[in-house]
């Protein structure tokens, strides 16, 4: 589906720059956002990504791929492409399903590379262009970024301490394993889908289908680095910060971890050592703060979410907006 009015499919125009028009050689980057009822956050979004530099090294243009049946996010995109000379095309996947959303959006990028980035996130100005100069620095398939939370209203103290939010951060030129990547900030080239059908797995419902898709392709023979330049920031509402939403994300995490069909037996083990230890630790842990407690009863629910649905029952199927 395309909105009226909307261009649909890339350009070889250059944007969001005064700089001269690229020639034919320019790489294009199609910038891929799956969304579900996040109106103003992908509005926000949109609009960073108009400002976007590109120092005459690439052209790009958006793909919003809009994952609620209602398709709450068509009037989002209609309004930002009526002011703005950025291309940009809407499609629509009616099932919910962030596997699906994800090849919804593959279908309509028709740049030499994917990037793609989430709803309720936004980058630097320089974000592409620093994910672009790693890739042709290094040589690799792909380049991921750092996603930095940003707290709309603060956060507690035992979330900051606690860095629930917090992810992991490496050198640039770092050699990602498959564990370590995901779909929030990452670059990658577009040949490297072919024959892969389909580069998300549908069995992935509610999460999980980034870092099955990294396993697949890095079995394949494909490499992914780290810039640590090309920053995005997640915005964390007061309603995540709260034990509820942890503990749930957790639960929901474990429940798609059996679906990897690498090491599943050394996964297995590893749950069946951890969920007696956290359940005997938890107790001592409590001493040295609330925070300390919660890291590992959170990673308790994961693992106990894990052994369970190895046992063929998910606790949680649906993720939390």
């Amino acid at each position: 589906m395309t909105v009226p009015g909307i261009a649909n499919g890339a350009v070889s125009a250059d944007v969001g720059d005064d700089e001269s028009s690229p020639s034919k050689q320019t790489p294009h980057l199609s910038v891929c956002i799956c969304t579900f009822k996040r109106a103003e956050l992908l509005k926000r979004l949109l609009e960073s990504l108009a400002d976007q530099r590109t120092e005459g090294l690439f052209s790009y243009s958006i793909v919003v791929a809009d994952n609620d049946d209602m398709q709450s996010a068509r009037p989002v995109v209609a309004a930002f492409s009526s002011k703005s000379q950025l291309p940009i095309s809407y499609c629509a996947e009616p099932e919910q399903n962030i596997a699906l959303a994800r090849n919804k959006a593959l279908e309509s990028a028709t740049g030499d590379f994917v990037v793609f980035i989430d709803d309720d996130e936004f980058p630097t100005d320089d974000w592409l262009c620093n994910l672009l100069k790693t890739y042709l620095t290094y040589g690799a398939d792909g380049v991921l970024g750092p996603v930095k939370p940003m707290f709309e209203n603060g956060a507690p103290s035992w979330v900051r301490k606690g860095g629930f939010f917090e992810r992991p951060d490496y050198v640039t030129g770092y050699k990602l394993s498959w564990a370590e990547c995901r779909t929030g900030n990452v670059l990658f080239r577009k040949n490297i889908l072919a024959g892969v059908e389909p580069p998300f797995r549908p069995e992935f419902a509610t999460a999980g289908e980034d870092m099955d898709f990294f396993r697949r392709m890095i079995s394949g023979g494909c490499t992914f680095i780290w810039c640590k330049d090309a920053i995005v920031y997640e915005v964390v509402p007061a309603s995540r910060c709260n034990r509820s939403f942890l503990l749930k994300r957790a639960l929901l995490r474990g429940s798609n971890f059996p679906k990897h069909p690498a090491d599943r037996l050394k996964n297995l083990l590893r749950s069946l050592v951890a969920v007696p230890a956290y359940t005997f630790a938890l107790p001592i842990l409590a001493i040295f703060g609330q925070h300390v407690f919660l890291k590992y009863l959170v990673k308790l629910c994961d693992h106990a979410s894990r052994l369970l649905a190895f046992a063929g029952w998910s606790v949680m199927k649906e993720r939390e907006t």
